[in-house]
């Protein structure tokens, strides 16, 4: 019964989000209609879908819902602008309308191809001002579920500590029955066995990664929220932090390991190079899979929802047809997404904790051959 009625909701999620994807082609029609002087259109104007799925990827200044009457119904977030000619603005995204309007010399555009939104300063004419230089510290969609995402993290874990706090005067229930396995796990099965006896030392890094990437992962599912994981700027600087850990983790054994391998002479200028690079290269893989993880589950679910209206397009009865096929293996690709979420928050974790481990190889190696000497 209770794996029927999670697919009930997931289905009934999805068939709204369909209905407000359809609400919303149809006002971008009308949208159409309008900029051409409000006559009808022959039908020439075309659904893009390309369009549709950058705007659910990128990042933007709101959290759209869903449109209603051709009027779009969404979350108006903080605007922060400055510029060096006028200063420091304040307000909240609505004052735009949606970039219908300017607003206190500043304009919301949105490119046709990609829907990557600016914000560009504007003369009394009504001209884009060149001469003025804006810095945009805004709210935006991904910054604000970050920061939403990080709140619940830290309440999460606040809320087991208290409890731990108190004693343990019986068996674990609730969040923390949920979260402590979890931590036993990236305890035992992560940081153990690639730090050895520093694991310690690394624990707080490698719970603090897991847990902000899993609960990025999973609030990026529901529908409406930002990918934030799926965002390349927030993976990168996951990806440079863990590379800031490794490089402070390193010493003497490494680097004379990279720059004096034990081969032969005429191959250690090549290995040189490739043992420098890949320094920097583990990293990136880091960012790019995550990256790449989190961006394809959303345009696969997003692709499944529009060819319903691509379609319908063609013909009404065809988009009825394939509306089930497509709920159908959204659902399964949805439940994919949850086991992935998981499985990546895992994997940025369990390869961190390797390449840390292998920064600091030669002096673990050291530490247990002088405790068996010991012994």
């Amino acid at each position: 019964m209770g794996i029927r009625r999670i697919k009930s909701v997931w289905v009934s999620i999805l068939a709204g989000l369909a209905i407000m994807l359809s609400i919303n082609v149809s006002a971008q029609h009308e949208g159409e209609e309008l900029a051409a002087g409000g006559h009808e259109t022959t039908g020439e104007e075309k659904m893009n879908p390309g369009l549709i799925l950058m705007e659910h990827i990128l990042d933007n200044h709101e959290f759209h819902i869903t449109d209603y009457n051709g009027y779009p119904v969404s979350i108006p977030l903080p605007i922060i602008l400055y510029s060096p000619q006028r200063g420091l603005s304040t307000f909240m995204s609505s004052h735009f309308h949606h970039g219908k309007e300017d607003y206190n010399g500043y304009r919301l555009t949105s490119d046709h191809e990609t829907g990557k939104e600016t914000i560009v300063p504007v003369g009394s004419d009504g001209q884009v001002d060149a001469a003025v230089t804006v810095y945009d510290f805004s709210m935006t969609r991904n910054v604000t579920q970050m920061l939403i995402s990080l709140a619940l993290l830290v309440w999460i874990m606040l809320s087991v500590a208290k409890r731990y706090q108190k004693g343990v005067v019986k068996a674990p229930s609730g969040m923390q029955n949920a979260i402590e396995p979890v931590i036993t796990f990236i305890r035992d099965d992560v940081a153990k066995p690639n730090l050895g006896r520093k694991y310690a030392k690394f624990m707080p890094y490698l719970l603090t990664v897991f847990f902000f990437i899993l609960i990025n992962n999973l609030t990026g599912l529901i529908p409406g929220a930002a990918n934030v994981t799926g965002n390349i700027t927030v993976t990168l600087l996951l990806g440079i932090i863990s590379l800031l850990v490794i490089l402070f983790t390193t010493n003497k054994h490494f680097w004379g390991h990279i720059f004096n391998p034990p081969v032969p002479g005429f191959v250690k200028p090549i290995l040189t190079i490739v043992e420098f690079l890949g320094v920097f290269i583990k990293p990136v893989a880091l960012i790019i899979r995550l990256f790449a993880n989190m961006v394809a589950g959303h345009m696969i679910i997003a692709c499944l929802i529009l060819m319903i209206f691509i379609f319908a397009e063609l013909a009404p009865a065809a988009g009825l047809a394939f509306s089930p096929v497509s709920v159908l293996f959204t659902v399964f690709i949805y439940a994919i997404e949850l086991l992935v979420a998981f499985i990546q928050a895992y994997i940025f974790t369990n390869l961190t904790a390797v390449f840390i481990g292998l920064s600091m190889e030669g002096e673990q190696f050291r530490e247990e051959g002088a405790t068996a000497h010991h012994h």
